[in-house]
C-alpha cells in the first residue's frame, strides 16, 4: 500500500527529470540539435503513465472518470504529435524542422482533447449563478487575452521570422484554449475533481505563452529552448495533477474567481500602456490615460467592496459556528451536550466497538441546598474542567444534564484506566470554594452495530450499581447487572401504587423508663403490608423510598398518623402516657421546603402539642448546611424538640451540640452491645463503658436527656442504669407493635396505675 501511494511522485519525478535533462543539454550541447525535440515526447511518457495508474484506483464517479479519460487521450495524442515532429527533426538535420500538417494536427487535438476536458466539468452552480459566472469568465478572458495578444501572438504574426501557418495556430490556439480553462478553473467550487488539480491541467497549455515570448527573436537557440525545457514543462503539470487527484482530501467548496476581474482590468491597462509607449497623438494620449486612470479607479472601488463582503462574510461565518457551536455544546461548562453526544456515539458504533462513561456527581443537591447555586454552578465548571484534563485525548467528555457527565471513549482508550484517573483528580478540591466532588461510573462497551439506547441504557446500569457500592465508585456493566436494578425500579413503582392504596401501616416501639418499666413515649416505624408478599421488610423498601423521593410523601404520612395516634392516646389515658413521639426524619425531608409547614398542619389538625413531638434526626442529615439549620431552627421555636439519633457514630458529634439546638442524645446500638461484659475486662466492652460513660456526663452537663437504644437483655439494662441511664429502648423492654397492641399496653399499664 505505501509503494501504491508514492506511486503518481514517481512519475511526477520522472517527467521532472527528462524535463532537467533537457536543460542539461541544451547548456552542454552535446550532438545534433535534433535532440532537442525528444524532451517533449519524453516527459509526456511519465505523464500518460501517471494518469492511467490514476484512473486505475479512482472511484466509480462518472464526472471525474471522463475528465481523467479526456486528459489521458489528450496527453497521448499530444506527446504522439510531438514525437512525429522529432522524427521530421532528425530527418531534416542540420536543418531546424518546420512542424508538419499531421503532428500540427495532433498536437492541436492533443491541447483541445485536454482542455476539453477542464471545458466539461461542471461549474457547480445554479443557472442564475452559471450566467454570472459566464460574464466574469468573458471579463476575465477578454482582460487576459488583450495582454497574449500585445505581447505575444501579435508580435509573433508580424515577426519576420518565418513561422509557419501550422505552429502559429497550434501557438495561438495554445494560449487562446489555455486562457479559456484558466478562467473556467477559477470559478468551479468544488466536485469530485480536485479544484489543484484541474487547475495544474488547464496552466499546463499556457506553456504556450512562453513558446512565444522566446519566438520572438527568432533565434534557433530559443526555438531548441521552447521545445527541450518549456515544452516539457507542460507534462510536469499533468503528472503533478494526478499525483493531486491521487491524494485529494474530497471536494471542498471555496470561493472562486474572487480576482479574476480585477486581473483583467490589469492585464487590459499594460496593454493600453504598452500602445501608449508605441506613440500616438497627444490626444489619443489622453484618452488612453484616461481609460487606464477609470478602470483603476473601479478596480479600487471593486477591491474596497469586496473586502467588505468578505468582512460580513466572515462574520456570517463566525456567527454560524458560534451558533452551531451553542447548539451542540453546554452553555455552562462549555463541554459538548447531549445532542452531540448521541450523535457521535452513533458514529462510533457504526464505525466499530464503542465505551462510554456516565458520570453521576453524589450529593450534589446538597452542595446547591446548602451553599447556593451559585456555587453551585461553580463547582460544576470545575468539575467538567477536571473530567477534561483527566480524560486528556482518550474521549470526549460531554454534559448531559444537571450533575449528569458522560464520556465517550476513542482510538481505542481503556473504560477503567479512565474512570480511575477522573476519581483520582475529583479527590483534589476544586473551585474557589475548594470543594471535592465524588461521583458513580458506570461503563458500558457496545459492539459495531449495535442500538444507541441499549449502550446508554447498561452504562445507566453500572452507573447506579456503583452508587450502590458507595460514594466514588465504578463499575463496568456485565449481563445480568440490570435484574436488581429493575428489582429496584418496580419497587419504587409499586411504593407509589402502595402509598396511593394506603398499605403503608405504622408500628409503635416503646421509650421506656429503665427502672420502672413504665412507657415515657414512643418511636413510630414504617411497615409495609403487601397484598401478596405480606409485611415487607423497611430494609427492603426505605432504600428505594429514598432513592425515588417519595420518602418525602411516605415520611409526611407517617408523621401525621402518628401525631394523629398519640393525640388519641393522649386524650384517652391522659397527658402522663404519652410524653416523646419520635419520628424518625430523612435527609430528603429536610431538603423538602414544605416540611416545616408539613409539622406545622399535622400538630395544628391533629391537636398534639408541640412539645411532645420529638424529631430523630441523623448527625449525617444535620450537617447539610445552612438551608437544614434554618429549617431546624425553625422547628425548636416551634416548640418542637429535635433529637440526635446514633449519637457517637459520626465524626463531629460533640461540636454538632454546639450549633444544634438538640433537647434529647441517644446512645448508639453499637456502643450498648457488649456492655455488660465488662466484668471480664475485655478491652472492647471497657471502651463502650467509657463512652456511654461520657455521654451521659456530657448530657447532664448541657442539660439533655439521654436515651439508651438497642438494648437486648436486662443485664445491658442494668449496666446502663448504674451508669446513669434513665431511659431505654430495645427488643429486652418492647418491641415495634401496631397501635392496636401499643392501645392494650398503654391501658394496662394505665390500670396498674390506678391499681397502685
Amino acid at each position: 500500500m505505501a509503494t501504491e501511494s508514492r506511486t503518481p511522485i514517481r512519475y511526477v519525478a520522472a517527467a521532472t527529470l527528462v524535463t532537467l535533462l533537457g536543460a542539461l543539454w541544451f547548456v552542454t550541447r552535446p550532438g545534433p540539435d535534433a535532440i532537442g525535440y525528444v524532451f517533449m515526447p519524453a516527459a509526456g511518457v511519465p505523464s500518460v503513465l501517471a494518469v492511467r495508474a490514476l484512473l486505475r484506483r479512482l472511484p466509480s464517479d462518472p464526472v471525474a472518470r471522463r475528465f481523467w479519460r479526456l486528459v489521458l487521450t489528450g496527453t497521448a495524442v499530444l506527446s504522439l504529435g510531438y514525437l512525429i515532429l522529432a522524427g521530421q527533426a532528425f530527418a531534416a538535420m542540420p536543418e531546424l524542422p518546420t512542424i508538419s500538417l499531421p503532428a500540427a494536427i495532433l498536437a492541436a487535438g492533443g491541447m483541445l482533447t485536454a482542455l476539453g476536458a477542464v471545458a466539461r466539468v461542471p461549474l457547480g452552480a445554479g443557472p442564475a449563478d452559471r450566467r454570472k459566472r459566464l460574464i466574469d469568465r468573458t471579463i476575465g478572458f477578454v482582460g487576459g487575452g488583450t495582454l497574449l495578444w500585445s505581447f505575444g501572438l501579435a508580435p509573433m504574426i508580424t515577426s519576420s521570422s518565418g513561422w509557419s501557418t501550422q505552429a502559429l495556430v497550434l501557438v495561438a490556439l495554445s494560449l487562446v484554449l489555455g486562457l479559456g480553462a484558466v478562467t473556467k478553473v477559477s470559478y468551479i467550487v468544488g466536485g469530485p475533481v480536485d479544484r489543484a488539480a484541474i487547475r495544474l491541467v488547464a496552466s499546463s497549455s499556457l506553456t504556450a505563452v512562453g513558446v512565444a515570448l522566446l519566438s520572438l527573436s527568432g533565434s534557433d537557440d530559443n526555438t531548441l529552448l521552447a521545445q527541450a525545457v518549456v515544452m516539457p514543462t507542460a507534462h510536469i503539470l499533468v503528472a503533478l495533477a494526478a499525483h493531486r487527484q491521487w491524494n485529494s482530501p474530497g471536494a471542498r467548496r471555496r470561493r472562486s474567481g474572487t480576482w479574476l476581474p480585477y486581473i483583467a482590468l490589469f492585464a487590459v491597462d499594460v496593454a493600453l500602456l504598452s500602445v501608449l509607449h508605441n506613440g500616438l497623438t497627444w490626444s489619443d494620449r489622453v484618452v488612453v490615460l484616461a481609460a487606464v486612470a477609470l478602470t483603476g479607479l473601479v478596480a479600487v472601488r471593486q477591491l474596497m467592496s469586496a473586502r467588505e463582503n468578505g468582512r460580513l462574510l466572515r462574520a456570517q461565518r463566525a456567527s454560524e459556528e458560534r451558533l452551531r457551536h451553542e447548539v451542540t455544546h453546554d452553555g455552562l461548562t462549555g463541554l459538548a451536550n447531549r445532542g452531540l453526544f448521541r450523535t457521535r456515539v452513533t458514529e462510533a458504533l457504526e464505525a466499530g466497538d464503542t465505551t462510554v462513561l456516565l458520570v453521576d456527581l453524589d450529593d450534589f443537591k446538597t452542595v446547591n441546598d446548602s451553599l447556593g447555586h451559585d456555587v453551585g454552578d461553580q463547582l460544576l465548571i470545575a468539575v467538567a474542567a477536571a473530567l477534561g484534563e483527566a480524560v486528556g485525548p482518550d474521549g470526549l467528555p460531554v454534559r448531559l444534564a444537571g450533575d449528569e457527565f458522560a464520556v465517550l471513549l476513542t482510538g481505542g482508550a481503556d473504560g477503567e484506566e479512565v474512570a480511575r484517573r477522573v476519581l483520582d483528580r475529583f479527590a483534589e478540591p476544586m473551585s474557589e470554594h475548594r470543594l471535592l466532588a465524588h461521583a458513580s461510573i458506570g461503563i458500558a462497551t457496545a459492539r459495531a452495530g449495535d442500538g444507541l439506547d441499549p449502550l446508554l441504557c447498561h452504562a445507566d446500569v453500572a452507573m447506579y450499581a456503583a452508587k450502590q457500592r458507595g460514594k466514588g465508585n465504578w463499575v463496568r456493566y456485565h449481563d445480568g447487572m440490570e435484574q436488581p436494578v429493575l428489582a429496584h425500579a418496580q419497587i419504587g413503582g409499586e411504593l407509589r401504587r402502595a402509598l396511593d392504596a394506603g398499605e403503608f401501616r405504622v408500628h409503635y416501639q416503646p421509650l421506656m423508663d429503665l427502672a420502672t418499666g413504665r412507657v415515657v413515649g414512643v418511636e413510630p416505624l414504617v411497615r409495609w403490608e403487601h397484598p401478596t408478599r405480606g409485611l415487607v421488610p423497611p430494609g427492603e423498601f426505605v432504600p428505594a423510598a429514598e432513592g425515588t423521593g417519595l420518602i418525602v410523601p411516605l415520611g409526611r404520612f407517617v408523621l401525621r398518623e402518628s401525631c394523629r395516634q398519640a393525640a388519641a392516646w393522649l386524650a384517652e389515658f391522659g397527658p402522663a402516657c404519652m410524653q416523646k413521639l419520635g419520628p424518625n426524619v430523612s435527609v430528603r425531608q429536610l431538603h423538602d421546603p414544605d416540611f416545616v409547614a408539613d409539622v406545622r398542619a399535622a400538630l395544628a389538625d391533629t391537636g398534639l402539642p408541640a412539645d411532645r413531638l420529638v424529631l430523630e434526626l441523623t448527625e449525617s442529615a444535620v450537617l447539610r448546611g445552612p438551608q437544614v439549620s434554618r429549617t431546624l431552627h425553625e422547628l425548636h421555636e416551634m416548640g418542637v424538640r429535635l433529637a440526635l439519633d446514633d449519637f457517637g457514630t459520626g465524626e463531629s458529634s460533640l461540636s454538632l451540640l454546639r450549633s444544634f439546638p438538640a433537647s434529647i442524645i441517644k446512645l448508639d446500638k453499637s456502643f450498648v452491645d457488649g456492655i455488660e461484659l465488662d466484668e471480664m475486662g475485655t478491652p472492647e466492652a471497657e471502651a463502650r463503658q467509657a463512652v456511654a460513660r461520657a455521654v451521659i456526663q456530657l448530657a447532664g452537663a448541657l442539660g439533655l436527656d439521654t436515651v439508651a437504644e438497642g438494648i437486648e437483655n436486662q443485664e445491658q439494662a442494668d449496666r446502663l442504669m448504674r451508669l446513669g441511664y434513665t431511659l431505654g429502648q430495645g427488643y429486652h423492654l418492647a418491641r415495634p407493635m401496631p397501635a392496636e397492641a401499643m392501645t392494650r399496653l398503654l391501658a394496662a399499664r394505665a390500670g396498674l396505675a390506678v391499681a397502685a
